[in-house]
């Protein structure tokens, strides 16, 4: 049985987009997507915006919906990627890339395009946050003052992983998922 997202804020509020029921795909919830955008309304109009790790799209496609210039999405999962370009299709989203890839291949490339901000909500517990934030700093991905939104597992110990020029902008725990948006300082 597949379920949905539903688009909370922006030009698409309140569209349902259909998700695939698969194994560890777990949507952002609604109550810690409107945090976290509200955390990010100063900065998100004309960004650019990678969403990492994408599964059901939730992030990429509300902060498209918010103001986003471009956001690219990467997923793994043949199907989940199909699944986002259909969901692309519905609202007619000219500002979204979808790639079938995986993540930290695509990462561990020299950059082609700096990003704003970047979502980065990989399938729990298979040790790919500290990989992720290694290779978009090393392989110079973000821009100064880009934002980093990292939502892990409790439990993870993640902020001996993280850059010296990246600070802790906000945090917040909703059940078994710890959110964090870091601010990268011009290197």
């Amino acid at each position: 049985m597949n379920g949905f997202i539903r688009i909370i804020a922006g030009k698409w509020r309140g569209r349902k987009l259909s998700v695939l029921d698969k194994q560890g795909l777990r949507p952002t919830t609604d109550r810690v997507k409107e945090t976290l955008f509200n955390w990010l309304m100063p900065v998100m109009h004309d960004s650019e915006c990678l969403d990492c790790f994408s599964g059901s799209g939730s992030l990429g496609f509300e902060a498209a919906s918010r103001g986003a210039k471009n956001v690219t999405m990467l997923e793994k999962d043949k199907q989940v990627a199909n699944q986002l370009i259909k969901n692309k299709q519905l609202v007619v989203a000219e500002g979204i890339e979808v790639f079938h890839t995986d993540t930290l291949l695509w990462l561990s490339k020299p950059a082609h395009k700096k990003f704003d901000i970047v979502f980065i909500d990989p399938p729990f517990h298979q040790s790919l946050v500290a990989t992720t934030i290694s290779q978009l700093e090393d392989n110079d991905w973000l821009n100064d003052n880009s934002y980093i939104y990292i939502e892990a597992e409790i439990g993870l110990n993640l902020l001996d992983k993280i850059p010296s020029n990246w600070h802790l902008h906000r945090e917040k725990t909703a059940g078994q998922v710890h959110s964090y948006l870091f601010i990268r300082e011009n290197s």
